[in-house]
């Protein structure tokens, strides 16, 4: 049994461990704060693991004059891939521009020399003759491409970033929970005063004191409100569901990323993602209660359309789609627009001339941004929060990484006698934590086994997750701290087979392995939804024949 809330008045208290919250705690207790930082489900459960989980600087928001937003995102983007290298990585984006698009090559060239400008140095060897053309003779060949090159940057996996982002939270003094929901900010004569919290494992309650509270719930933003009586005159959150599919590479699946518009004129994306291709998203409003959200049969129709459209060789069908997953972005309220049109610009509400001084909502914000956004929310509380004048690189520079991560795989192997192959893999992953993980393993031939007979992943880092990075639940390891279960090869066996090596090196008895396997197994079916007509809800408004 986890031990209670520190008794006491904190000074910042955090609703919501998505990566904005998160880094909001990080920047207040590195600030010298007492911080608490509660998260009903697990952290990184809810928005932050179902984004299209690229670090982008914003080209598309140039088209609606947000040049202000594209130099933080670019300046942020540079931080972070300088700060993370192992997690952060710049990935070769492919502009296609096809016959009959809203935009012309003209405006494209002007748009990328503007980005460019404001990007610095190229990340990415510019992409040849060679590996054009190859594109696009994959590519639909009823139409006339024009194709652009660009640099962008990717994170496969933004929970491991949370991850590391908790730790250091936690270094810095922070008092962390997940699964333990927020029941009430408790409000007395127009002050908020602090948190009335339940923990979901224990089933205890706890009340707390807080000089600020910060709602960075995301798309629940507006639920925490109304629940504890703070009256706003519209919504905050114009909630939009973004759907993706995941299917095998196939012959002539672009290397690049590919960033170009579907016949009906939204933007998506095709990427190389974990070994596999990503493609989406699609732009609904959704205002129904964000735990529930999942993708539709239209959505995913025409997410299926959309990538055969583009190439005809694929022809990718339902029964390839090896998961489809949804998410809803917490954008701001705005009656009547496109979601396309709405700010990407995070907003922070105060909610002093609500009745509720002291409490401060966190509105829009993305992966790219959540630092700088964490900086400007701990300056409203009077933190002299400024951007750091160096960078600490994790394990080399981002251009470098592939050769010190082949060093760093070395020297792990050697230390936790594992196959270097592993050792690749917990480098990758963990990067300069992967040497504290490697001397777990050292020290119980239990932690050196693989996670499952298909993975590289090995035992210790899910036992580390659970000592260091506030996992808790199966759940917890196999999706956000050690996240194979997005792999290709995952099934309920891998699922059995991971379940018995953790317990096993964790202590569980047989009675709770089975608990959470089956717990696992029911959050897994509920995010990474399987592509069926008998599973999928129909959204008649949706028009995905629209690029049938």
């Amino acid at each position: 049994m986890r031990a209670v809330i520190s008794p006491g008045r904190f000074d910042v208290a955090v609703i919501g461990g998505g990566i904005n919250g998160v880094a909001i705690a990080r920047e207040c207790a590195q600030h010298g704060k007492r911080v608490l930082l509660v998260e009903r489900a697990d952290f990184a459960s809810g928005t932050t693991s179902r984004s299209t989980r690229i670090i982008h600087g914003g080209l598309r928001y140039l088209e609606h004059g947000e040049l202000s937003l594209v130099r933080e995102s670019l300046r942020e983007r540079g931080r972070l891939l300088r700060e993370r290298p192992h997690l952060v990585r710049p990935l070769r984006f492919i502009l296609g521009l096809g016959t009959g698009r809203r935009h012309n090559a003209l405006e494209i060239r002007t748009g990328l020399w503007v980005y460019r400008k404001l990007a610095g140095a190229p990340m990415c060897p510019p992409a040849t003759t060679d590996d054009l053309r190859t594109l696009e003779s994959a590519l639909d060949k009823g139409q006339r491409w024009s194709l652009f090159d660009y640099d962008d940057a990717q994170c496969e996996f933004p929970e491991r970033l949370v991850a590391e982002w908790l730790v250091e939270a936690a270094q810095a003094g922070a008092d962390i929970r997940n699964h333990c929901e927020v029941r009430q900010v408790v409000v007395k004569d127009g002050i908020a005063r602090g948190l009335l919290c339940r923990d979901r494992m224990t089933g205890e309650e706890t009340a707390i004191d807080a000089e600020w509270i910060v709602n960075a719930t995301g798309p629940w933003a507006d639920s925490i409100c109304a629940d504890s009586g703070v009256r706003t005159r519209e919504p905050m959150i114009g909630g939009v569901r973004g759907s993706h599919i995941v299917v095998p590479k196939f012959p002539g699946a672009p290397e690049s990323a590919l960033y170009t518009e579907a016949k009906d004129g939204r933007p998506i994306f095709v990427l190389p993602w974990n070994g596999q291709l990503m493609v989406g998203t699609t732009e609904i409003p959704d205002r129904k209660d964000p735990a529930t959200v999942e993708p539709t049969l239209n959505e995913v129709e025409y997410l299926i359309a959309s990538l055969n459209l583009l190439f005809p060789s694929a022809r990718i069908g339902m029964d390839d789609v090896r998961y489809a997953f949804a998410g809803v972005r917490p954008l701001p309220y705005v009656e009547g627009a496109e979601p396309s049109a709405i700010t990407r610009k995070h907003l922070l509400r105060d909610h002093k001339d609500d009745g509720a001084a002291g409490l401060v909502s966190v509105i829009g914000g993305k992966l790219t941004t959540a630092a700088e956004l964490a900086r400007d929310c701990a300056k409203h509380m009077g933190i002299d929060a400024r951007a750091p004048r160096t960078i600490y690189a994790a394990i080399g520079d981002a251009n470098g990484i592939e050769a010190t991560i082949c060093a760093w795989a070395k020297m792990v192997a050697g230390i936790a006698e594992i196959s270097q192959e592993s050792a690749r893999a917990l480098a990758r992953m963990r990067g300069r934590r992967a040497l504290c993980v490697a001397q777990l393993a050292r020290a119980d031939v239990r932690l050196r086994a693989p996670l499952c007979d298909h993975s590289d992943h090995i035992v210790a880092e899910a036992i580390d997750a659970m000592r260091f990075e506030h996992a808790i639940t199966l759940a917890d390891v196999l999706l956000r701290r050690v996240p194979v279960a997005f792999s290709a090869c995952w099934d309920h066996e891998c699922s059995r087979t991971a379940a018995q090596r953790i317990g096993e090196a964790a202590g569980w008895d047989p009675l709770q392995i089975a608990y959470e396997l089956e717990e696992f197994e029911m959050e897994r079916s509920a995010f990474l939804k399987r592509a069926s007509r008998d599973t999928l809800r129909v959204d008649h408004l949706f028009p995905a024949k629209s690029v049938a």
